[in-house]
């Protein structure tokens, strides 16, 4: 019997609530609806006291070294963020400094971002690809792109963007799957060796 996915959603949102926390759960929810997963949000926001003014990973708290060790061994990323001035978060790319740079390496990333207006909708192929290219992630087919006019009191209400996300889900699922079913075959094999 295989263990559940470990299903880790990353959120550069710097309030609570947040649109992007909230599209990272909903993404969340999509997936473990298919498949048997742990899930674990982190929300940036709440951790910025513990983690904006460190220089060096030895320098943060148990707590933020916790959830970047959540990062590194999960199965799957989900990754949302607020567009600001054209790109993600100093505090999202703040964090996944920390990250080691081999840690992701042919991990599944799903890529969401939220913004004001449509006008920000290639954050996720010119800014999130490309940092998550220099991980050697497996970013996903689709990304999920939403605007303040897609969220009432902080749940989707736009259908399109509804349909979108289920689409972006259904399909990752073969390369989530296919990754998942690879852990197990892996692990014996390297305990072979």
């Amino acid at each position: 019997m295989t263990r559940p996915l470990r299903l880790v959603a990353v959120s550069g949102g710097l309030q609570r609530p947040s649109k992007a926390a909230a599209l990272a759960e909903h993404l969340l929810d999509l997936i473990a609806d298919e498949v048997p997963c742990e899930q674990h949000l982190i929300e940036l926001g709440q951790l910025a006291p513990q983690f904006a003014g460190a220089t060096w990973r030895s320098q943060l708290p148990a707590m933020v070294e916790r959830e970047l060790v959540a990062v590194e061994q999960a199965d799957v990323l989900v990754v949302a963020t607020p567009v600001y001035r054209g790109s993600y978060t100093g505090l999202f790319k703040h964090f996944f400094d920390f990250i080691h740079q081999d840690a992701l390496i042919d991990k599944p990333v799903l890529l969401a971002a939220t913004g004001g207006s449509e006008r920000h909708a290639l954050v996720i192929d010119h800014q999130l690809r490309p940092l998550f290219s220099f991980f050697q992630a497996r970013t996903l087919p689709l990304g999920v792109y939403a605007t303040d006019q897609d969220f009432f009191d902080y749940q989707l209400q736009n259908e399109a963007l509804i349909q979108r996300a289920a689409l972006a889900v259904q399909r990752a699922l073969p390369l989530v799957e296919m990754t998942h079913q690879a852990k197990p075959y892996l692990a014996e094999k390297m305990l072979a060796a």
